[in-house]
């Protein structure tokens, strides 16, 4: 499959692809473009081109394109859902709610769109401009850069394109290597809806060099990133050079805290639900389980009879609740994690095991100490789950901050002043009340303190990421006051 640059689908200027397999069957789904140096230079310089066109377009003919791109999207779900459980290993169901997602938020935000009123700031406040008019009204950036991890790529796709385009911004979108088959089709239904060229671009190929390329071009305005920590600091670096705006969405070490007082069984099920979601690969996951201790062993044991129901197979088969890994690599580096957290003086109860160089089975870790790396900033991005007991409501505060990550917690109680408190003094974008931290409503204000990253998403956060405000200011039209 070609990706889309400077107006056209095309091969790179070398000829070189990438192999995109399917980590169920380890099987070539298709090959993507390897792009050179050269072709993220065109793609930048068709940016700047249609960068203007684009945010001339009036918001309610934006919107229209987006509009009809939601109904297509739904069109083709079923399609679009078995590429993106074929190229993630994602569960069929959880595909089908991705590509859903899609179409909801380019809806949306196109609604959210219309309230980005700008103000008049009345100014007899002040000796001298009394009688000055003074407006405010929201612009776009300018070209931004999104990069897309392989985990959710519809979803973040559109996370990122929707408030950019829609704001009358253009976007060139640097997938994961591992999959970008899913939204190169997207692309492809938005440019049906009547979207014009170039305003959306991708990239595919090489963060060496495309992502280098991208992050610090002085023809790039802002940036958006879904990653590691390491890759954040990395773009961080790239986009000083120029001052480009900064969205950054890292890693995580989310701890889910079960006070005794809680509702086991829905902390158990919540606690599931959160931590297999995409085989375990999710950002937001609670992947800390800081449990009081008269109720370890009760939510050990539970926790424990509910993994062993998920059924791990080919994500395209309804029923099974797990898929695979992306790669053989990512297999390698949990078990390696696993491994030294048992080195470390943990014990398995459940899991710990590989099965066919494929899946990697649900794992419950106890006998986790507070210190252990993976209770502080050891981010393991599989279906693990250590289990870390605590005394006192203070103990558990200071495990759950104890990390460099704040993106989300969870906070299990029956008691809301509890609940309240606990939840003000923990260090994270969100934190849910009985719930997965992986609760992100579209409105919600999305994105973590620390280490976890830069800037906000969602419905309200994401428009102000991709705007500016420009004043204007009509000196002595009024002639009002004396």
């Amino acid at each position: 499959m070609d990706m889309y640059t400077n107006g056209k689908w095309r091969a790179s200027r070398d000829g070189k692809t990438v192999e995109v397999c399917n980590p169920t069957t380890k099987q070539v789904i298709d090959t993507v473009p390897f792009a050179t140096s050269e072709d993220v230079q065109d793609a930048l310089e068709a940016a700047q081109s249609a960068k203007k066109g684009w945010a001339r377009t009036p918001l309610w003919k934006r919107g229209e394109t987006m509009l009809r791109f939601s109904e297509l999207i739904l069109q083709h779900k079923e399609r679009l859902s078995s590429l993106l459980s074929q190229e993630v290993g994602k569960p069929i169901g959880q595909s089908e709610s991705e590509i859903e997602t899609v179409a909801r938020l380019f809806n949306s935000f196109v609604g959210q769109a219309k309230t980005m009123y700008g103000l008049n700031i009345p100014l007899d406040q002040q000796a001298g401009v009394e009688n000055d008019i003074y407006l405010t009204r929201k612009e776009p950036l300018g070209v931004i850069v999104g990069v897309v991890p392989f985990n959710f790529p519809a979803e973040l796709f559109s996370q990122k394109v929707a408030p950019a385009i829609v704001t009358g911004n253009v976007v060139i979108i640097k997938p994961a290597n591992v999959a970008p088959l899913t939204i190169l089709e997207m692309t492809k239904l938005l440019y049906e809806a009547g979207l014009p060229d170039n305003v959306l671009q991708i990239i595919t190929g090489a963060g060496k060099v495309v992502g280098e390329m991208l992050t610090q071009s002085p023809l790039v305005n802002a940036i958006s990133l879904t990653g590691s920590t390491e890759t954040g600091i990395r773009t961080a670096m790239n986009a000083a050079k120029n001052l480009s705006r900064l969205k950054l969405e890292l890693g995580g070490n989310d701890p889910l805290i079960v006070f005794e007082d809680a509702d086991l069984e829905l902390a158990v099920e919540q606690t599931v639900f959160g931590r297999t979601l995409m085989n375990g690969q999710t950002c937001c996951a609670n992947k800390r389980m800081i449990v009081h201790r008269s109720k370890v062993n009760d939510f050990t044991d539970l926790l424990t009879e509910r993994l062993k129901r998920i059924q791990v197979g080919d994500p395209l088969n309804r029923g099974i609740g797990m898929g695979p890994l992306i790669d053989e690599e990512a297999l390698r580096t949990v078990h390696s994690q696993v491994q030294t957290t048992i080195g470390q003086g943990a014990k398995v109860v459940l899991g710990a095991e590989i099965v066919d160089n494929t899946w990697y089975l649900p794992t419950v870790l106890t006998n986790v100490g507070p210190t252990f790396e993976v209770a502080r900033d050891l981010e393991i991005f599989g279906p693990v789950f250590p289990v870390i007991s605590f005394n006192t409501d203070e103990e558990a505060i200071e495990i759950a901050n104890s990390s460099i990550y704040g993106l989300n917690a969870s906070v299990f109680t029956r008691d809301i002043n509890r609940a309240m408190s606990v939840s003000y003094q923990i260090e994270s974008g969100i934190v849910a009340v009985n719930n997965t931290g992986t609760y992100r409503p579209d409105a919600a204000f999305f994105g973590g303190y620390k280490m976890s990253g830069l800037g906000r998403e969602g419905l309200i956060g994401a428009l102000e990421e991709v705007t500016q405000t420009k004043s204007v200011a009509i000196r002595n039209c009024l002639k009002f006051y004396e």
